[in-house]
C-alpha cells in the first residue's frame, strides 16, 4: 500500500517525467540596472536582446555559433562546434554534459555565477557574461588567453573552492575552455545590445533592438529595419570574437630579474634560500619589500594590512556588485533598494576581501612570474589596480622585492606534538 502511494505521488507531482531541457536564462539584473537608473521600462528590450543572443548562440542542449563567425575562418577558429557539443548537454548524455558535469552547480547554466551552490560561496563564482577574468596572463582590459583558462580549470584556484578536475583529459580540458568562451561570448553580446540599445533608441517611442516579426515581412521598410539591427548585432558579436583572439598578443611581458638578487619561485625554495648563500642577499630584499608595502606608494598595507593579514580596507566590492549597485547610486548594504534586483537574479552583495598572505595561497598562481602579473597590472574586476611607478621611489625591479617580502609572510601551521 505504501509503495502504491509513493508510486502515485511521484506520478502526481511530475518525477516521473523526463527532466526539463537545459535553458539559458536572460540577463534581467543587467536590464533592470537599467530601468531604475534612466526611468525607461525595459522588459521588451531584454526580449529582444535575449532572441538575438538565441538565434546565434543556441541553447545549452543545442548550441551554436553565428553565422558570420562560422563563414570566416579566423573567427570560426576561436571555439570548435565539435567542442561546444562534447562541453554541453546533460549529464550523462553519451560524449556529451562536461559542462552540467563539472561546472554548472558554481556557474550555473548560463554562466551568470548562480549555480545552486553559489550562494554559499565568497567571492561568488565568476559570472562570465561580462566578459572579463581575474587571473590571466594578459594586460589589464585584455582578455585572458585559452592557455590562462585551460590551467584554471586543470588545476583550480589556490586557497579557493575552485579546485582541480580530476580526471580530464587535455581533450576535455580544451572543450570546457571553447564553452566558457562561448558562455562569456554569448553573455556580453546580450549585454552589448543592452547597453547600446540605452544609449541610442527611443524606449518611449516604440524603438526596439529588433523586431522578429519583420524577418519574414513583405514591407522592404520593415525588412530593411530588421537586417539593420541584426549586421549591428553581428558586429558587435564579431568585435567580442576578435578581443578574444587578439589576447595572446596582450600576454604582459615579466622582465627577468636582477641578476643581484634572488627571487624564489615558491615558498618552499624561499625557505631553501634563506639558509643558503645567498641568505643576506633575499634578507634584504625581503627588507626592502617589506618598506614598500607600508609605503605610501605601493600602500598595500592599506588594503592588506600593516602584517598581511587581509585586516586593512575591506568594504569594498568587486566590479560585478559595482555596476549594479554603485553603478546607479545605490548602496550595497542598503538591501530593502535592492530587491528588485535580487528578485532578478542578483545575489547579495558581498565585500572583496584582500588576500590574507600568512596562508601563503595566491589565487593567481605563486611563481614569481604570476605575482609580478598581479602587482603590475592589478586584478581586474577587483579592488586590487596596478601599481604606479615613480622614479627613485618605486621602480621595476622594486616589484621583485615586494613579492620576495609577500612571500616571507607564509605562516606555518603548527605540528600537533606527539
Amino acid at each position: 500500500m505504501v509503495a502504491a502511494s509513493v508510486v502515485a505521488l511521484m506520478v502526481l507531482t511530475g518525477c516521473s517525467r523526463e527532466p526539463k531541457p537545459l535553458a539559458f536564462e536572460p540577463n534581467l539584473v543587467h536590464a533592470m540596472k537599467y530601468q531604475i537608473k534612466e526611468g525607461v521600462p525595459m522588459e521588451q528590450a531584454s526580449d529582444d536582446a535575449f532572441w538575438i543572443v538565441t538565434e546565434m548562440f543556441g541553447t545549452p542542449d543545442q548550441p551554436k555559433l553565428p553565422t558570420i563567425v562560422t563563414e570566416d575562418e579566423d573567427l570560426a577558429s576561436l571555439v570548435s562546434v565539435e567542442n561546444l557539443v562534447k562541453a554541453s548537454g546533460k549529464i550523462g548524455e553519451p560524449g556529451r554534459g562536461l559542462y552540467q558535469t563539472h561546472c554548472v552547480t558554481c556557474h550555473g547554466v548560463t554562466g551568470n555565477g548562480r549555480g545552486e551552490l553559489s550562494s554559499t560561496m565568497s567571492p561568488y563564482p565568476r559570472d562570465y557574461r561580462k566578459g572579463v577574468f581575474k587571473f590571466k596572463s594578459t594586460e589589464r582590459g585584455e582578455k585572458p588567453t585559452r592557455e590562462d583558462l585551460a590551467g584554471l580549470i586543470k588545476n583550480g584556484i589556490n586557497g579557493s573552492r575552485m579546485v582541480a578536475i580530476p580526471n580530464l583529459t587535455e581533450e576535455d580540458v580544451e572543450a570546457l575552455v571553447d564553452y566558457v568562451i562561448y558562455l562569456s561570448w554569448r553573455g556580453e553580446l546580450e549585454r552589448m545590445l543592452i547597453d547600446d540599445a540605452i544609449y541610442e533608441l527611443d524606449f518611449e517611442e516604440g524603438e526596439r533592438i529588433i523586431n522578429p516579426a519583420f524577418q519574414s515581412s513583405v514591407v522592404e521598410e520593415e525588412k530593411e529595419a530588421f537586417e539593420d539591427s541584426w549586421e549591428l548585432a553581428e558586429d558587435f558579436a564579431v568585435e567580442i570574437a576578435e578581443a578574444w583572439l587578439e589576447a595572446p598578443d596582450a600576454i604582459a611581458e615579466v622582465p627577468e630579474p636582477p641578476a643581484d638578487f634572488v627571487v624564489p619561485d615558491s615558498y618552499e625554495e624561499f625557505v631553501v634560500a634563506m639558509s643558503g648563500d645567498q641568505a643576506a642577499v633575499l634578507a634584504a630584499s625581503v627588507a626592502r619589500g617589506g618598506e614598500l608595502f607600508k609605503g605610501k606608494i605601493a600602500a598595500c598595507s592599506k588594503c592588506h594590512g600593516e602584517k598581511g593579514r587581509g585586516d586593512g580596507q575591506n568594504t569594498d566590492y568587486d566590479d560585478w556588485t559595482k555596476e549594479w549597485t554603485l553603478g546607479i547610486g545605490l548602496k550595497p548594504e542598503n538591501r530593502d533598494e535592492l530587491i528588485s534586483l535580487m528578485a532578478r537574479g542578483a545575489l547579495p552583495p558581498v565585500n572583496a576581501k584582500p588576500r590574507n598572505f600568512e596562508l601563503g595561497a595566491f589565487h593567481g598562481g605563486e611563481k614569481a612570474e604570476d605575482l609580478f602579473r598581479r602587482i603590475t597590472q592589478g586584478i581586474e574586476g577587483s579592488p586590487m589596480p596596478a601599481v604606479t611607478f615613480v622614479d627613485g621611489e618605486f621602480e621595476e625591479d622594486d616589484v621583485w622585492h615586494l613579492i620576495n617580502y609577500v612571500r616571507s609572510l607564509k605562516k606555518l601551521e603548527e605540528q600537533p606534538q606527539t
